[in-house]
């Protein structure tokens, strides 16, 4: 399985393309509506994945929730991860980057534990602990505000998959080259706007208004777009 990847070919390398992150959402659900009232739903991963996601399902009347990923943070540096883990204990490493560090399956059991409780922290908050929906025959479409290494993407196509979709689709607004790429065995399309080229990549820079969203803010966002909980 390799996946097809479409993208905006005027948009490729370049950065401030989306106002924010709804703006967004609604540009890649633009390149979903084949799949409008269709039996699909979309799962955003929190936080920023949140109004990207809302926005997508309103825009193909689909149904909307959320999965729970966490990056595993390289020690000494929170902002960069080797690997992610899912609500279902799905573990994606980057073995290259695990090698380099010098990570024995010790450290990563290690590392991993205090992102598992932070998972759960998370799922009891924005989803309140509800069940987590049939995806068995279903289009599901993963979006987050953006990829950067994609692991934490990997790991959620991992759990989509499980659960024995018809079909799982990667839709994100931008991300570098080499990552779709390497999610491409991953998945059955990926969608992708905004992708580039190049060493130095940040999803922020694809976007004119950015900030790192609170908790506070996608629970009103839940609550006020979605009644979720």
């Amino acid at each position: 399985m390799t996946a097809r990847i479409i993208e905006n070919p005027a948009w490729r390398n370049r950065e401030g393309v989306y106002a924010d992150r709804h703006e967004a959402g609604r540009i890649v659900a633009s390149y979903l509506e084949p799949y409008s009232c269709a039996e699909a739903i979309v799962l955003g991963i929190p936080a920023g994945g949140v109004p990207v996601g809302l926005e997508i399902a309103r825009c193909l009347m689909a149904a909307f929730d959320m999965l729970i990923i966490r990056k595993i943070p390289i020690p000494g540096n929170t902002e960069a991860g080797f690997g992610a883990v899912s609500i279902e204990g799905d573990l994606v490493l980057n073995e290259s980057l695990v090698r380099q560090l010098g990570l024995s399956r010790e450290d990563i059991v290690r590392l991993t534990a205090p992102v598992k409780k932070q998972i759960a922290q998370r799922n009891s908050l924005f989803r309140s602990g509800r069940l987590f929906p049939s995806l068995t025959g279903k289009t599901v479409i993963t979006t987050d505000d953006g990829l950067a290494s994609g692991y934490t993407m990997g790991a959620a196509v991992e759990v989509v998959r499980r659960k024995k979709p018809q079909s799982a689709i990667i839709a994100v607004p931008t991300a570098p080259l080499q990552t779709i790429e390497r999610l491409q065995n991953a998945a059955d399309l990926i969608i992708c706007p905004n992708i580039r080229e190049g060493y130095y990549f940040a999803v922020a820079s694809a976007y004119r208004e950015w900030h790192d969203l609170s908790n506070e803010e996608v629970l009103a966002l839940l609550n006020a777009e979605c009644g979720i909980i």
